[in-house]
């Protein structure tokens, strides 16, 4: 459990947010089977790539298989980027890989990337991509981390030489540019007869709590009740860029790849009470002055555990074992 999602443990006291299930319109979701997923993973590698919300969703999946595997037939281990849970039993792995742009950037150090300035490498993939050419079933997620500026910076050349050429660019244009990288690379080294492949939407966030009819100013900080408005929907996602996501996959099946959308965003959107807020390990110590005004560091962005994620790994449980 990552103490950034243990929410229990830093004091939260409202634990309702875990006794949520999704129900949608016209179909039932398949009950989650820890036995039968480890099975149909048995040889196999499932691999979740991205940002700290696929590592979140990962954490997730380890958490809802690991109590059907014996303490002696289970393994984790850590190598940089690269993280695996071994359930040596089934010899299936349940892994994640650290690239929260997907393209190589100067933000791929797993443990110190808040940088003052993010620079996207949006032609360079290899780096990351090597760790993930076997993996049985992919899945990606890229979004968080392109929303901070209207512009970001873009390098051609590596990080190693001086003579690369940098210029700024719009997001959107940048997000679209990594996602062709992306796709490129598993038109050639994806076994199409083999390997799954998924891309997880948009996760939305919550700060801003005039958007739900709270009080102007405020954000999840407090907050123990879902939103009831159904189709609700807040600034803090944008659809613009889950457009070009759409696009790069309808793409890539023209091209005989088929990525399949696990669209989480609508389901998570009501969700406004299941962030962990304050109840999270702080990186840094805290201020008087924030601690004093506790919505000033609440995290509205994260999931906690047990609680959301836990949804969107049913719904890919779903997708890998009942299409």
């Amino acid at each position: 459990m990552s103490d950034q999602l243990a929410c229990e443990k830093f004091g939260r006291q409202d634990l309702s947010f875990r006794n949520w299930r999704w129900q949608p319109h016209h179909c039932d979701i398949p009950r989650f089977n820890a036995t039968a997923l480890l099975e149909g993973l048995r040889n196999k590698r499932l691999m979740f790539v991205g940002d700290s919300l696929n590592r979140g969703m990962w954490v997730s999946m380890v958490c809802l298989v690991h109590s059907a595997v014996p303490p002696e037939f289970k393994a984790m281990h850590s190598n940089g980027s690269l993280n695996v849970f071994k359930a040596t039993e089934y010899n299936a792995s349940i892994e994640f890989y650290w690239a929260p742009l997907l393209v190589e950037s100067n933000s791929d150090n797993p443990v110190s990337h808040r940088l003052p300035e993010r620079i996207v490498r949006v032609q360079a993939i290899e780096k990351h991509a090597r760790h993930w050419t076997d993996a049985d079933i992919l899945v990606f997620n890229t979004y968080l981390w392109w929303r901070s500026k209207s512009q970001m910076k873009v390098l051609w050349g590596s990080f190693e030489n001086s003579d690369g050429i940098y210029k700024y660019v719009k997001r959107l244009r940048v997000y679209e540019m990594a996602l062709k990288t992306w796709s490129d690379w598993l038109e050639v080294h994806v076994d199409r007869s083999k390997t799954q492949l998924f891309f997880v939407s948009m996760s939305p966030i919550h700060e801003r709590a005039d958007e739900w009819g709270g009080i102007k100013g405020e954000n999840c900080y407090g907050e123990t009740e879902q939103i009831f408005k159904e189709g609700y929907r807040g600034k803090g996602s944008d659809p613009r860029m889950m457009r070009v996501v759409e696009n790069v996959l309808d793409d890539l099946k023209t091209r005989g790849v088929n990525v399949q959308m696990l669209n989480i965003t609508q389901l998570s959107e009501y969700r406004k009470e299941a962030h962990p807020s304050i109840y999270r390990k702080q990186w840094e110590p805290l201020t008087e002055e924030k601690i004093s005004n506790p919505k000033s560091y609440a995290d509205c962005h994260h999931w906690c555990l047990p609680g959301v994620p836990d949804v969107w790994n049913e719904l890919l449980y779903a997708y890998i074992f009942h299409q």
